[in-house]
């Protein structure tokens, strides 16, 4: 599953940075997360960096992208070029 922030977000720019896949990007109101480069950061940490750094709790699964954790593990492999 990809993540998603929600409308809570601050726009701290504090999630940004923590992406190991550059999937954070500021929108036009908040930040949003690109779902094809999100891989929940499968393959880089045990948790998803960007949840562990918000101080807002604004970062949560996308209900419209969900993805298996092998899905994400083949994503990271792509996005990687190790696949």
């Amino acid at each position: 599953m990809a993540l998603m922030i929600t409308d809570e977000c601050i726009n701290c720019d504090v999630c940004e940075p923590e992406c190991p896949n550059g999937a954070i990007r500021e929108g036009e109101e908040i930040y949003e997360i690109d779902p094809e480069l999100c891989t929940e950061c499968v393959g880089h940490f045990d948790e998803p960096q960007c949840i562990k750094v918000c101080p807002v709790e604004c970062i949560c699964v996308d209900p419209d992208h969900e993805e298996s954790p092998e899905e994400l593990l083949l994503k990271y492999q792509q996005l990687t070029g190790q696949a």
